[in-house]
């Protein structure tokens, strides 16, 4: 079911793994951008109206407006199982701790006597949150896409989610619950690259957003490369992976659970185990038939992802060339089941999150580690990072300098304005003096 690529001996490469090398879903992002494009265009002209047709087209549901009741939020809530409202408190609680955690404070810098930088942060002041509702539903995300925005103290949020046709055009009523236990009451039946646009250019119902975030299927990626500049965004987010990292310690059944836990998100969902172990990857194999077996979503989901091109265990002669291969992968999610796990995950250098060791897997990650799952994907990780508190933050820099730290400094602001020939900026210095500036 699931492939190997076999990068052992001299197969390994000698000046780097390339991360063309490694399995990854094709997503075609830049493809897509010319069937998003006339979407938000619609939207961006016609607003509501446009949100009311691509509900019926694309969902199949029929809505004669896109914000949801306030009353519907209450119900929903009301009527959560209690099972499930402790388990998202106990999620939300986590979840604050650690991204509480994360707030940054006001510096200032004197940098010489009478100059002062400040660095204030400064939050976005009204963001849209985007939470999926096609395969699954993910009250999750609401929580990791509104926790941070909420410690970051954005002043204004609101979330979409896909209406769904068995609940009246709605969102998952889960989804409205766990806003309204966030105290999020602006949410709108909006999915697809049509939320993104309403966020983007605002509607009658809906304010235009500066920042949207949140995952989502490959139309929402494009419609956030396409607005990005009129808006901000938290990432390309595309099909959800997992890398393991494990050696002849790791157990198996923990190795095949796991890979199959993210490869019934979707089709595309990549699921990766690197290894120096030939026995642990047969093991690996045999177990990923026993638990698929026993599990649902199988046709439509798992086995398609295992068996794609995605998906592989790849071989390593020892733990240093697997680390390598995991930072050329640059995973969403890498797990380190090896001996010594910690001291292993602590070398690791691009990753959206790391797991160390056998009681720390993705799942846990996913709901309540207090961690966020909104991740970089396909390898984005080499070089941003998850959702977060500075997500919503700007640094501003207050610069605040009286007339004698202005003086002192000015001939090397006059110089270096004539040497980029740029004599106005010098000009704009010597104004304040009525005198040469010395050296000047």
């Amino acid at each position: 079911m699931i492939s190997r690529i076999d990068l052992r001996g001299d197969a390994f490469p000698a000046d780097g793994v390339d991360r063309d090398l490694l399995p990854r879903a094709e997503l075609d992002v830049e493809a897509a951008l010319e069937t998003v494009r006339p979407i938000c265009e619609d939207v961006k002209h016609r607003g509501t109206a446009a949100l009311i047709d691509y509900a019926e087209k694309f969902d199949g549901v029929t809505i004669d407006r896109v914000r949801v009741p306030a009353e519907a939020l209450t119900r929903a809530l009301q009527e959560l199982d209690p099972k499930v409202r402790a388990a998202l408190e106990e999620s939300i609680r986590r979840a604050r701790l650690v991204h509480g955690a994360q707030r940054r404070t006001d510096h200032t810098t004197q940098v010489v006597p009478g100059g002062t930088v400040t660095e204030r942060w400064v939050p976005v002041e009204r963001v849209g949150l985007y939470v999926p509702g096609g395969r699954s539903v993910y009250p999750s995300s609401v929580v990791m896409n509104v926790v941070p925005a909420q410690e970051a103290k954005v002043g204004s949020m609101a979330v979409a989610s896909p209406p769904q046709k068995e609940f009246g055009g709605l969102p998952h009523p889960t989804i409205l619950a766990a806003c309204a236990l966030l105290g999020v009451d602006e949410v709108y039946a909006a999915g697809g690259a049509q939320a993104v646009a309403m966020f983007a250019y605002g509607t009658e119902e809906c304010r235009p957003v500066s920042m949207v975030t949140g995952p989502g299927n490959i139309w929402v990626a494009a419609a956030k490369r396409l607005l990005k500049g009129r808006i901000g965004i938290d990432a390309e987010a595309g099909p959800t992976e997992i890398a393991v990292l494990a050696d002849a310690t790791a157990d198996p059944v923990h190795v095949a659970a796991d890979l199959i836990s993210q490869a019934e998100h979707d089709p595309l969902a990549a699921a990766v185990l690197v290894t120096d172990s030939v026995d642990l990857a047969e093991a690996v194999e045999k177990e990923l038939e026993r638990q698929i077996a026993a599990t649902k979503h199988v046709e439509d989901r798992i086995a398609p992802a295992l068996s794609g091109r995605q998906s592989g265990i790849v071989l390593v002669d020892g733990i240093e060339q697997g680390l390598q291969v995991v930072d050329a992968y640059a995973a969403e999610h890498l797990e380190i089941q090896t001996a010594d796990a910690a001291a292993v995950a602590a070398r690791v250098r691009n990753a959206g999150a790391v797991f160390v060791g056998a009681y720390a897997p993705v799942s846990l990650g996913d709901y309540a580690a207090g961690s966020n799952h909104v991740l970089p994907t396909g390898g984005c990780a080499c070089h941003s990072s998850g959702l977060s508190v500075q997500s919503f933050l700007r640094g501003i820099h207050v610069v605040d300098y009286t007339r004698e730290a202005l003086a002192e400094i000015a001939p090397h602001v006059v110089t270096l304005a004539d040497a980029e020939d740029l004599p106005a900026h010098g000009a704009a210095v010597r104004a304040r003096f009525d005198w040469t500036v010395p050296g000047s």
